[in-house]
């Protein structure tokens, strides 16, 4: 989980499941000035053809913010026609989304709606288009609510992308999980094979096949796994996650359980190309990636070996209150605040558990509002009506742990997946992790594997590694920026070593 669950204040804004994420509070942006759009007239059906002005053309690419809060959140907005209907896409680059779908799209000059995600995230975007050529108007997502502001934007150069020079193929496959159709990239030593393979599972909130992340500029750990282990002769599958990249679906309501229908949708596929060994099939999990993986081991005996990285190996509950425990410690405050902030978070979560949602709400706003009142008077300033903050933050908050993916999150335990495990297992933690605790999980996949009677594992922690196998110093999430974007050479050197003692290399 490059994600973290929620603490009390954190803000949803518009990802959807990133109740969770990780990513540094969005920053302010010096305001532009919107550029004025050259209008393109189009055919209208008005009756009153000979008074009506035309209404200027919204389709290409348009970028802005929204405003929630005192922050803004940059978005880049992309509308085109097909077969008569406008369809679109938007992109929230300080969050890592791409492509996102938008529906419910209607203009009818000069007011223009728009909506992403559904259920619980659904997001709206209720605007007009100005004579300066902005589209501008209201946004509001799970009880949020704020401004967006839109403006034409030249669309970017087209990527030339620079075909590498590597001893091996790299092929662009698709593969079905039901309606769902994911996309990935598939890389195949050179040879005949067939090649044991690695299917490679990202952490939560969506993310596309090199598992890159916007806050940490460079970080392509997918890439970087597959093109080390390509290179010493095994196949290594990564794709993209549903609705982000190539792939459809919808995340929006999906649990971990919909995930790993994903992912054992991948393993069938590469069960059917010739060039893989069917019997020498496994997977590696980021995250709650190993969560997923496990869910998939524990009910597939053709899964041939599985690697965890920093996966989970306890529920949802503990995971959170471990958490929050070892964030504030990283964050440079000391043991007794830690202890703090753990029993506060679990005050919140024995809420939850309980479904108490009247309850919680209420010790949400109570604590929000004594940390807002112990703040400096600039940054309660800042805020705007405080009354107002809190209450669109505890109902972004109420609205993420209600999700489907958090219900879910929280109370399954994948120790239970572990305990049905019998097949070679490397579970690989980071001393410097504050999202996912090595001694907590380390201790817990042990005693699960041992109960399943596993004769094949070996558990390592790399004493310096924080959540995203960088070498770190704190394991802060501000930390991970500042690291160089790349997996450890220890990291990647375990994964190959212990891969290659497990599988047989075509002759």
């Amino acid at each position: 989980m490059k994600r973290y669950w929620p603490a009390l204040l954190a803000i949803l804004i518009v990802t959807g499941l990133s109740m969770v994420a990780c990513s540094r509070p969005a920053t302010p942006v010096a305001p532009t000035t919107p550029a004025t759009p050259e209008v393109t007239p189009v055919a209208t059906t008005s009756t009153n053809v000979d008074t009506a002005p035309p209404a200027p053309d919204i389709t290409g690419r348009w970028e802005g913010a929204i405003t929630v809060q005192g922050t803004d959140l940059n978005i880049v907005v992309n509308f085109s026609e097909e077969d008569g209907q406008l369809v679109g896409t938007i992109d929230v680059p300080q969050q890592g989304a791409t492509g996102i779908q938008l529906h419910d799209i209607s203009y009818q000059y000069p007011n223009v709606h728009f909506e992403m995600l559904s259920g619980s995230s659904k997001a709206t975007h209720d605007g007009q288009l100005a004579a300066d050529g902005t589209i501008s108007g209201d946004f509001s997502q799970s009880g949020i609510t704020g401004k967006f502001a839109i403006h034409r934007a030249e669309a970017p150069p087209p990527t030339v992308e620079v075909v590498e020079d590597v001893p091996y193929n790299q092929e662009k496959v698709t593969f079905n999980n039901g309606d769902i159709t994911l996309a990935g990239t598939l890389t195949l030593p050179e040879g005949d094979g067939p090649f044991p393979a690695l299917i490679l599972i990202s952490g939560s909130g969506q993310q596309n096949r090199d598992e890159e992340l916007s806050i940490v500029p460079g970080y392509k750990p997918f890439r970087e796994i597959a093109d080390t282990l390509t290179r010493q002769g095994i196949a290594v599958l990564r794709y993209d996650d549903r609705g982000i990249g190539e792939s459809g679906g919808d995340p929006s309501q999906a649990t971990s359980a919909d995930f790993a229908d994903d992912a054992e949708a991948a393993f069938t596929y590469l069960q059917g190309r010739p060039e893989i060994d069917g019997k020498q099939i496994g997977m590696l999990g980021h995250s709650e990636g190993g969560i997923i993986e496990a869910i998939i081991g524990a009910r597939n005996p053709n899964v041939a070996f599985l690697i965890s990285m920093a996966g989970t190996a306890v529920n949802g509950y503990d995971t959170v209150i471990k958490q929050v425990e070892r964030l504030t410690l990283a964050s440079g405050l000391g043991a007794d605040a830690a202890t703090a902030a753990a029993d506060q978070q679990r005050s919140l979560m024995d809420l939850v558990v309980a479904q108490d949602w009247d309850g919680l709400e209420a010790a949400m706003t109570e604590m929000a509002s004594a940390q807002i009142a112990a703040l400096p008077d600039d940054q309660k300033a800042a805020l705007g009506d405080v009354d107002t903050y809190v209450q669109q933050t505890v109902a972004a908050q109420l609205a993420g742990m209600q999700s489907p993916w958090y219900q879910f999150f929280l109370n399954h335990d994948p120790g239970e997946d572990w305990a049905e495990i019998t097949v070679p297992v490397l579970g690989l933690y980071g001393g410097n992790d504050a999202q996912v605790d090595a001694e907590q999980n380390t201790t817990a996949l042990q005693a699960a594997l041992e109960k399943a009677g596993n004769q094949d594992f070996t558990i390592t922690v790399i004493p310096t590694a924080n959540h995203l196998f960088q070498d770190a110093t704190t394991g802060s999430v501000q930390e991970y920026a500042q690291l160089e974007p790349h997996l450890m050479p220890e990291f990647l050197s375990t994964v190959s070593d212990w891969l290659l003692a497990h599988v047989q290399l075509p002759q």
